[in-house]
C-alpha cells in the first residue's frame, strides 16, 4: 500500500510477476523431491535401526537401497528395499534353528516408517515455505 490507502501499481505488478513465476513452478519436481527427500530420511533411519550381527558382518544394513520415483495419478512412490533374504524375518521375528524357542522381530522398517509418517506434515511444509519463500522473494 502507499500513502493514504492507495495502492503502489508497482509494488501490485511485482506481486503479480511473482504469482506467475509460482503458476509456472515445476511442481512435479517438487513433488519428487519431497518424495526423494521422506525416502531419504527413512533410509537413513532404518540403516540405523538395522542390527549388524557378528555372522554376517553387516550384509543386512548394507542392504538397504531406494528406488525409482513412480507417480501413479496423483500418487508419488518410493521403495525403500532390502533384498538380503533373511530381512522379512529379522523384521518380523522368527523361530529358532532348533524350533523350540522364537527370535523377536525387532521392526527397524515399521518402526522407521512409523517416525518418518509422522514427521512428514512438518516436513512437507518446510519444503513447501521453501518454494514459496523462494518464488516471492527472487525476481
Amino acid at each position: 500500500m502507499g500513502r493514504g490507502g492507495r495502492v503502489d501499481l508497482r509494488q501490485l505488478k511485482a506481486f503479480e510477476r511473482k504469482l506467475a513465476k509460482l503458476a509456472t513452478a515445476d511442481y512435479e519436481k517438487f513433488c519428487e523431491d519431497c518424495a526423494k527427500e521422506l525416502a531419504a530420511r527413512l533410509l537413513g533411519k532404518v540403516i540405523r535401526r538395522t542390527p549388524v550381527a557378528k555372522v554376517d558382518g553387516g550384509t543386512l544394513r548394507r542392504g538397504w537401497t531406494i528406488g525409482q520415483v513412480k507417480k501413479s495419478g496423483s500418487v508419488y512412490e518410493i521403495e525403500v528395499i532390502n533384498p538380503v533374504e533373511y530381512a522379512q524375518y529379522v523384521e518380523f521375528g522368527h523361530r529358532t534353528s532348533n524350533h523350540q524357542g522364537w527370535v523377536p522381530g525387532r521392526f527397524m522398517m515399521t518402526i522407521s516408517a512409523d517416525q518418518v509418517e509422522q514427521q512428514a506434515p512438518t516436513i512437507l511444509q518446510k519444503k513447501l515455505y521453501t518454494m514459496l519463500k523462494e518464488a516471492f522473494n527472487g525476481d
